[in-house]
């Protein structure tokens, strides 16, 4: 095992040096220029020209590139071009809130959709398991924002369920952040619960179909017995594929919930660097995700290994 995740290890760097050099070209082959959204339209040439020196903006973009990565590696991503600091300042400043949102989404999901995707596919065919259907296909075909924005209205304006969501640090008040994040967990989850509920759901009764269940069915053991340490187990096995890949897609969600709920997160920070043509911000962001994604579909590779004994990544000569 040790030898397999050193060699994931070395192949990650060679896919994240794609992700930036495909970052790189993208973001600057866009509409756009940075200096000329800060200037606006009082800016002279001279201006626009001296601070596109300043900036660095004027030099070949291999060179603008090679700059980057340099200081990338001593990590150093620059100063942002619309605050005028540190970019790491500003991640480092947004990324309790954004981690919180999606640590809470994707264990109140995981929470909730294993026991309703289990019990959906044990009691298949009853009023239960209609429901559960009924509300995994209505979750994944709304909107993310549509649900937001119901939820803001019926649960802060017109029931006054919550107050108003805005963010406090955990540390400086924990009760109040608890409860201001609820809503926008709860915006989040919903996609997520859906995709993790239906993908389960059809991996269990995959699973009750083979021998082996009805050899411990046969054994007398109880029903909890059979679907807890033989079905779910084994279900769970595919589905964590399925959970590995969709890590990413709570950062992508959590750019749409945060910018409805103005809650100060990373989210938020892309969305305006990106109409502001803030390069040194979007690089930064993309290449800490991309980050992400490979440490976390490695994750998924490694829980493979505890789920099945089965599999293992050592070599056989």
């Amino acid at each position: 095992m040790t030898q397999y995740v050193i060699r994931r290890l070395l192949l990650m760097i060679p896919t994240i040096w794609l992700v930036t050099v495909a970052l790189f070209i993208i973001i600057r082959v866009t509409p756009g220029d940075p200096v000329q959204i800060e200037f606006g339209i009082e800016g002279t040439p001279e201006q626009l020209a001296a601070r596109r020196e300043q900036l660095g903006l004027n030099r070949p973009v291999v060179v603008q590139y090679a700059d980057w990565t340099s200081r990338m590696l001593r990590g150093d991503f620059g100063r942002s071009l619309r605050a005028r600091r540190p970019v790491m300042d500003e991640i480092k400043e947004r990324l309790p809130a954004t981690l919180e949102l999606a640590l809470l989404s994707f264990g109140f999901g995981l929470l909730v959709a294993i026991p309703l995707g289990t019990l959906a596919a044990i009691k298949r065919g009853s009023l239960l398991a209609k429901a559960v259907t009924g509300y995994t296909l209505a979750s994944i075909a709304i909107p993310g924002f549509f649900v937001s924005t119901m939820l803001i209205y019926f649960l802060t304006y017109k029931w006054r369920v919550f107050e108003t969501p805005r963010y406090v640090p955990f540390f400086e008040d924990p009760i109040t952040n608890l409860k201001n994040v609820i809503l926008p967990t709860l915006a989040l989850s919903i996609g997520t619960v859906a995709v993790y509920t239906r993908f389960i759901r059809s991996s269990v009764l995959e699973v009750l179909g083979n021998e082996y269940i009805r050899t411990a069915r046969s054994k007398g053991l109880s029903e909890w017995v059979v679907v807890s340490r033989h079905a779910l187990r084994n279900a769970l096995i595919p589905a964590v594929t399925l959970i590995g890949l969709t890590l990413f897609l709570l950062w992508e969600g959590a750019v749409i919930t945060e910018r409805i709920f103005n809650w100060p997160g990373v989210g938020r920070l892309i969305v305006s660097a990106l109409t502001n043509k803030d390069y040194p911000v979007v690089q930064a962001v993309t290449f800490i995700a991309a980050i992400s994604v490979c440490f976390g579909n490695l994750f998924v590779d490694i829980c493979y290994a505890y789920l099945d004994p089965r599999i293992s990544y050592v070599r056989r000569r």
